[in-house]
């Protein structure tokens, strides 16, 4: 294989990696089994979470130096709020409380991950 090959096999294997990962983010956690299902919402909230952490990274690079410092604190106090807000669900009665606060973590992550352009070509 030549130098320019392997370029283009590694840049084809990171665009399969990436696009299955993104599939399998988009995949309904529908078992019966509570523990399943927290399992399912657990590991979709971690795909996101390294999402949200390379969106972040990228946001904070890109951004005005007069901006960093608030996009830093807000980042913080964000994630706090998350955290706050899903154990409001965790501390449900039931075990369906495992499972909203699993989505909820889910849903939180997911949302600012768009809002700082996961995915976005443009950021």
């Amino acid at each position: 294989m030549r130098p320019g090959e392997a370029v283009a096999v590694s840049a084809a294997c990171a665009f399969v990696a990436s696009t299955a990962l993104a599939q399998d983010a988009d995949k309904a956690c529908d078992s019966p089994v509570t523990p399943e299902i927290v399992d399912c919402l657990n590991g979709k909230a971690a795909q996101w979470d390294k999402r949200l952490n390379a969106a972040y990274q990228r946001t904070l690079k890109e951004t005005e130096p007069k901006q960093r410092e608030q996009l830093r604190t807000s980042q913080r106090l964000w994630m706090q709020y998350r955290d706050a807000n899903c154990l409001y669900y965790a501390l449900g009665e039931g075990t369906i409380a495992r499972v909203d606060a699993a989505d909820c973590m889910l849903r939180m992550t997911q949302e600012r991950a768009k809002e700082l352009g996961a995915g976005s070509e443009q950021k």
